[in-house]
């Protein structure tokens, strides 16, 4: 019997991750294949926009698994994830980048070029990814073998965690970037 959606995402965000490469998201007519990304979980993480508990911005964070969160980040950039765990308990995984046919691999490396390419932002945050507009579908899982794993790109606390999965050698995936120190 084929695993379901609704199954994967109520697995733990550290084991729902990895399933997720491979996976197709899809908005407005365009379909990426997810190639790249990481894990947030919510209290146990301080990473995490629920490290310091529920909030206007990351309520939707809190379940139930199979919602979108989209956050805007730097004054000018839209970041979606897909919430997953038990209700009530916030945890989430970041779509890094992604395969869309037709495009260069370009097209959706980083999470921002992502979001672009699929169009999209915050209005969409709290949708269902099974019911739509914007959809996600399992794909075939990836090889063990074939998925890397190493530091999430761009934080500050937590850095150091191997929760960033991507598919290895794939030219949609982003580049490792650490974190600018902060300035005094």
């Amino acid at each position: 019997m084929p695993e379901s959606l609704v199954d994967v995402l109520a697995g733990p965000v550290l084991e729902v991750a990895p399933r997720l490469l491979g996976a197709r998201l899809s908005h407005a007519g365009v379909t990426a294949r997810i190639t790249e990304v990481e894990a947030y979980d919510g209290a146990n993480d301080p990473g995490s926009h629920a490290a310091n508990g529920r909030t206007p911005r990351n309520q939707v964070m809190f379940g139930p698994a199979g919602l979108l969160y989209v956050y805007f980040i730097y004054g000018m950039h839209h970041c979606a994830n897909v919430v997953c765990g038990p209700d009530g308990v916030a945890s989430a995984v970041l779509f890094r980048a992604g395969e869309i046919e037709g495009m260069p691999p370009g097209t959706a490396r980083g999470p921002a070029k992502l979001c672009a390419a699929l169009g999209l932002d915050r209005s969409l945050t709290g949708t269902d990814l099974i019911a739509g507009p914007v959809r996600l579908e399992l794909g075939e899982p990836v090889d063990p073998h074939a998925i890397a794993v190493g530091p999430r790109v761009g934080l500050r606390l937590a850095a150091d965690r191997p929760w960033r999965f991507w598919i290895d050698g794939d030219p949609t995936v982003s580049r490792y970037v650490a974190a600018k120190p902060r300035r005094s």
